[in-house]
């Protein structure tokens, strides 16, 4: 069945086997987004990648001194040309871990881990499921939530 793009929800996807894609159009919250399909979908531990174009991007560098993150925001839209990262369990929902690399229209590259992003014109990415029960844990001496993989 077709719809006309204003008559159906603005997320597409399509599961392969283990495997989905993600079609996320124009103003869509990227993370939030595919944080919410993970969780209608039981996704908890996969691998994602992904490109587009993007806008208010909101990327950041952790400092392990201060044991925090430095944020950086870009708000006119870029080509996203890479978008990788893994999915776990963190506080019992699942979280996406991703780093991202933009370039703009001089073609100058920035890249960090993703907090989030919007889409500017199209996204398009893959979700591949992975059976396991990998979780994220604080680790007081890093400052940070890591993998804990069990066997």
């Amino acid at each position: 069945m077709l719809f006309h793009p204003d008559e159906r929800e603005k997320m597409q996807s399509k599961q392969v086997d283990k495997t989905y894609f993600i079609f996320l159009e124009k103003d869509e919250p990227v993370m939030k987004t595919l944080t919410e399909f993970c969780s209608k979908n039981s996704i908890q531990n996969g691998e994602i990648s992904g490109i587009g174009a993007v806008k208010n991007i909101e990327i950041g560098a952790f400092d392990p001194g201060s044991k925090s993150y430095i944020h950086k925001k870009f708000d006119k839209t870029h080509e996203l040309i890479s978008c990788m990262g893994n999915i776990t369990l963190k506080d019992g929902e699942p979280f996406i871990h991703s780093h991202i690399t933009f370039g703009d229209h001089d073609m100058n590259v920035k890249g960090g881990h993703v907090f989030e992003m919007t889409v500017a014109v199209v996204g398009e990415f893959y979700i591949r499921k992975i059976d396991g029960s990998i979780h994220r844990e604080l680790n007081g001496d890093i400052g940070l939530a890591v993998c804990c993989i069990e066997e």
